[in-house]
């Protein structure tokens, strides 16, 4: 008679019961929607198409991660996401949002990092961290400690706080009750570009398997790409080719410092919403123009997001906010590259809250998607959602806000469509009756 055991898991320092397959894969992959078929990022395979987008918490010590970063992280994990990403992580320590968020910028960094890379790789799942520099947004206090009422508040010295030392491509503060920035110079520029490449080399030895680069939401990488934060009269500032060159040198160098077969992930403002301003701004057109020169530069996967970078754009009549209207800007880049022939996986963000959004975002095949081939658009799925045709928009959903509603989030959403999926060995008593509606 052979021997029933309990195998643990490979490649872990500590014994946990094996799952295969990871929670969250469809046990019929060949029936299961899109977002239910696994995604091959470079050398990573993710069994389904969730992502965590990463969630500032604000909890960190010195830059290093705590066990508030193992819960908070786990319990996504734990529940089937495929890859779960850091939250913003400063590659300087000028370069954290509050003093109270994570870092690389030094060795002792890492073991936080990787007790939590461990655990991901101990359930089947794949961890990612996102490096970032906050620029002329650093040096402020956690959202909660501010007063009513207020975009920000600096934290002061006594906290940790480095207003005196806060680094923009010009010195234009972002907006009152944030620092006076010192414009970088050309060493502070090479000093940032190694700073991502040694933050890199300190995320593979975490174990980490992916890496995003923030170029989003008004930090550092933003500012130099857009016009109206970057003033700058060098190589740095002016044309699109100047004002990109920060970004491309931190993906040159990113790329250089991790393996080949790690996957390389961006998140961009594909808009800042100032096109009524009266002033060039970064818009659509030109983040379509960067992508073009994204998979040849060795990015893999664009993560779309928007805005940040103008304490106005709420206000300003180009931003209309529904619940696609971030997703809308991914599927237009998504459909210019294919156009174009050029491959670039492309991840959708923002406002993605039901079975049926996560669904049609990224559903591929179809007689109505053969057919819309044929006249030269993107994949059109058979089906309609909220009244809109469903258009193949993106290959990944990243969603953060709706994970800490629900983070059971990806088998709430196999349930509802009707997906039968793995869940972990020990919740297997948990799943909900076939027919329960929830």
């Amino acid at each position: 008679m052979t021997p029933v055991v309990n195998k643990g898991a490979p490649n872990v320092p500590f014994y946990t019961p094996v799952q295969d397959p990871p929670a969250g894969t469809a046990l019929d992959p060949a029936t299961a929607p899109t977002l239910f078929q696994p995604l091959k990022i470079r050398g990573m395979q993710l069994q389904n198409r969730f992502a965590v987008s990463p969630m500032c918490q604000y909890s960190a010590d010195d830059g290093h991660l705590t066990d508030w970063h193992f819960a908070h992280l786990s319990q996504f994990i734990l529940r089937g996401t495929a890859l779960t990403v850091v939250e913003a992580t400063g590659v300087l320590p000028n370069g954290r949002i509050t003093p109270q968020c994570p870092g690389l910028w030094k060795d002792s960094q890492i073991a936080p990092l990787k007790r939590i890379a461990d655990f991901a790789h101990s359930q089947g799942q794949k961890l990612g961290v996102q490096l970032a520099h906050a620029g002329r947004k650093a040096s402020t206090v956690a959202p909660w400690l501010r007063p009513a009422g207020a975009i920000t508040e600096l934290a002061p010295p006594e906290d940790g706080g480095w207003a005196d030392n806060v680094w923009a491509p010009s010195s234009l503060k972002f907006d009152e009750g944030f620092a006076d920035p010192k414009a970088m110079t050309v060493d502070d520029i090479k000093a940032l570009v190694q700073a991502f490449a040694d933050a890199a080399r300190r995320a593979v030895a975490a174990g980490v398997d992916t890496i995003e680069i923030h170029g989003a939401h008004g930090y550092l990488i933003t500012q130099f790409l857009s016009p109206l934060s970057n003033k700058r009269t060098d190589d740095y500032g002016g044309s699109f080719e100047n004002r990109t060159r920060v970004l491309l040198e931190v993906v040159a160098a990113v790329r250089a410092a991790i393996p080949e077969a790690m996957p390389l992930l961006l998140r961009i403002s594909a808009t800042e919403w100032m096109e009524a301003s009266g002033e060039p701004s970064w818009e659509l057109e030109q983040t379509t123009r960067l992508a073009r020169l994204l998979p040849a530069a060795g990015v893999d996967l664009l993560d779309v997001s928007s805005g940040g970078n103008n304490a106005l754009h709420k206000v300003r009549a180009t931003m209309v906010i529904h619940p696609y209207y971030q997703v809308d800007l991914a599927g237009q880049i998504r459909e210019a590259l294919r156009k174009d022939g050029l491959h670039l996986l492309i991840g959708a963000v923002g406002m993605i809250t039901n079975a049926e959004m996560a669904r049609s975002i990224v559903q591929e095949g179809g007689k109505a998607a053969a057919a819309a081939h044929d006249k030269g658009s993107v994949e059109v799925a058979e089906e309609e959602s909220g009244g809109r045709v469903v258009v193949t928009q993106a290959d990944l959903v990243l969603m953060a806000r709706q994970y800490l509603r629900e983070p059971e989030f990806p088998l709430r959403v196999a349930h509802q469509l009707g997906v039968e999926v793995k869940w972990p060995n020990q919740y297997h008593r948990g799943g909900w009756p076939k027919d329960q509606k929830i």
